[in-house]
This record gives C-alpha cells, sequence and structure tokens, in this order.
C-alpha cells in the first residue's frame, strides 16, 4: 500500500525559525536554496494538488501554482510604510482566490504557515465598505439563511463560528437588536482553524485542509451570493 507523503516537512518550519533569526538580506541570499528547497517548492506544489480539490468545491476558486502572481503570496515584505524594516515575512501564506478577486474584494480559502502558528480557512477579510455593506444587507434580510451557513453544528464544531474584527456597534442604518447584530458588527467575515506544525507535516493533510474548506463552503456560498458572485 502507497502511503501519501506529507505535503510539508519540518524543514519548512525550521527555515522559518532561523530566518525570524536572521532576517537581513545578506543571510537570506546565503540560504536561499534553502528556501526554494524547503519552502517554495513543497508550498507549489502543495497548491498545485489542492487544484483538483478545489475544483470540485468550487469552479469559481483559483488554487493558482505559478511563482509570481498566483495563490503563493511573496516571501517579500512591504516595508515603504512600516516602522518594521526586516525584509522578510516569516510565515507562508497562501491564498485561494475567487476568479474575481482582481476587480472587486471577494471571498477566498486562506492557509498560513508559521512555527508559531498554522491555521486554514475561508471568507473574506476587511472588504471595503460597500462591499461590506452589501454582505450585512444579506445577513440582514436572510437571517435563516445566514444561519445555516454558518451555525450548523459542524461548522460550528469545526470553526466555533464566524470570525473577524468588529465595530464597536451595529451600523445606523441596520437593526442594533438583530439576531446576528454581532454579524453585522463585523468588519469582514471569516472561519477558520488553528491546526498546529504536527498536523501540516503529517500524511493526508491534504485531505485536512481540503476537509475545514468543504466545511467552510455554505458560508463561502452566502458571501458569494451577497456580492452577486457564482461560486
Amino acid at each position: 500500500m502507497t502511503v501519501e507523503a506529507p505535503s510539508f516537512s519540518p524543514e519548512l518550519f525550521a527555515f522559518l525559525r532561523d530566518l525570524a533569526d536572521n532576517n537581513d538580506r545578506e543571510w537570506f541570499a546565503a540560504n536561499k536554496g534553502r528556501y526554494e528547497a524547503q519552502v517554495l517548492e513543497p508550498a507549489l506544489a502543495f497548491i498545485e494538488d489542492f487544484a483538483y480539490r478545489l475544483a470540485e468545491i468550487s469552479p469559481n476558486l483559483r488554487s493558482d501554482p505559478r511563482r509570481v502572481g498566483g495563490s503563493l503570496f511573496r516571501i517579500y515584505r512591504d516595508t515603504r510604510f512600516s516602522r518594521d524594516k526586516t525584509p522578510y515575512k516569516t510565515h507562508t501564506g497562501m491564498h485561494f482566490r475567487h476568479v474575481a478577486a482582481k476587480d472587486v474584494h471577494a471571498p477566498g480559502y486562506y492557509l498560513h504557515l508559521a512555527p508559531e502558528s498554522v491555521f486554514g480557512g475561508g471568507g473574506i477579510w476587511r472588504p471595503d465598505t460597500p462591499t461590506a455593506n452589501k454582505i450585512r444587507e444579506a445577513i440582514a434580510a436572510d437571517p435563516k439563511g445566514w444561519r445555516a451557513a454558518t451555525r450548523s453544528k459542524g461548522f460550528l464544531d469545526r470553526f466555533g463560528g464566524v470570525g473577524g474584527e468588529q465595530l464597536k456597534r451595529v451600523p445606523s442604518s441596520f437593526d442594533p437588536e438583530h439576531e446576528f447584530a454581532d454579524d453585522l458588527r463585523r468588519k469582514g467575515w471569516f472561519a477558520s482553524v488553528e491546526l498546529s506544525v504536527g498536523a501540516a507535516t503529517t500524511p493526508g493533510f491534504l485531505d485536512t485542509y481540503t476537509e475545514l474548506c468543504e466545511t467552510a463552503a455554505p458560508m463561502m456560498r452566502f458571501l458569494c451570493r451577497a456580492l452577486d458572485l457564482e461560486f
């Protein structure tokens, strides 16, 4: 019997720990071969493998294994407007975007790999105000649909509920006593779950990540419908 190889190795996390301790261009240049072999190539392979699973969840989300412009976030930090001038991210992030994401704020799935934090999930992070209000309007108008999408036993068991930063109060155009007032206060809507380095380096992690994306799909479908996007 063939045993599936792990998607990621402990060496990926070891590299990221070393990078955190040596976050400068000289060290990175000397260790670029490690980065490509232990981080970049495994991440791109995971993205390519996940593409087949994602197509079964939604034909309108993309798992794009290109080195530049695809699902993998760049390792390089944009330091122009940051006090922190360290040049490299000390995590690996993958965003599986909606096909409309280049033109509008749109939902997507995400995977984050760092030595101190591995998590995955789906939703929409900090959309602009018109987009956020469309989602609020959909929740206010269809509480039954939102409940079905985010309060099922499977969803709650997996994610514990909907996450996302919140405003101090419900926007004035919405009912502050609404059943889902807490969700109307959100700046973004996301369902995520903490995983572990152990899980990410175990055979079957692709199955684990696929399963959590499937569990989040009803919420993703609701968000897409609110934004007049196909899921």
